[in-house]
């Protein structure tokens, strides 16, 4: 994968909803210039959740709930174009104000080329797989009559790599991906 996606968020509680408001709007502010600061573009910056809830006591030992507060929550998905500075990111969100780590999700930027380049590969496979059966048959290949495809990218498989902890970046693994063309051609044979 050579892209990333964060979803990161800020949580804050106060007695009152403008109170609340007011210091999430706060504290995005400065996610927002943190985000800005990392370069990374506003088209790769959206806002994916925004609530406003009331807070309330369990209502224990025959009690009634009453309305203790508000809670604002504030999401946005981020698109790193860089995967080696997920790590780097995370932690400067966290130092901008960031409460809520909602996700990484990796992806490759541009696979139309890689799957072209899989399904060359997986027809020549195919032909390949065809001869060596028609020759144990005794017989040859002759016109193709019909290719059929699924295809698509295989979800990333981790990789792990042993870190030591310090005052680096957050670990992150980007893991692999794959893009990959599944064929069936049927041939005719003579």
């Amino acid at each position: 994968p050579d892209v990333a996606t964060v979803n990161a968020g800020v949580t804050t509680s106060a007695p009152t909803a403008a109170a609340a408001l007011a210091a999430n709007s706060s504290r995005m502010t400065g996610v927002f210039a943190a985000l800005r600061k990392m370069g990374v573009a506003e088209k790769n910056i959206q806002t994916t959740g925004f609530n406003i809830s009331p807070q309330y006591t369990n209502g224990d030992n025959n009690n009634p709930r009453r309305l203790t507060g508000y809670q604002v929550n504030n999401e946005v998905s981020v698109r790193l174009e860089d995967v080696s500075k997920v790590g780097a990111g995370l932690d400067a969100l966290v130092a901008a104000g960031a409460n809520q780590m909602n996700g990484i999700s990796f992806d490759i930027a541009a696979p139309a080329p890689l799957l072209e380049k899989a399904r060359a590969d997986a027809i020549a496979d195919a032909r390949a797989r065809a001869e060596t059966y028609a020759r144990a048959a005794g017989v040859t290949l002759g016109a193709i009559l019909s290719i059929s495809e699924g295809a698509g990218a295989e979800p990333p498989r981790p990789f792990y790599k042993v870190m030591a902890m310090s005052a680096a970046p957050t670990p992150v693994a980007a893991g692999q991906q794959s893009v990959t063309a599944d064929v069936s051609v049927v041939w005719e044979i003579r």
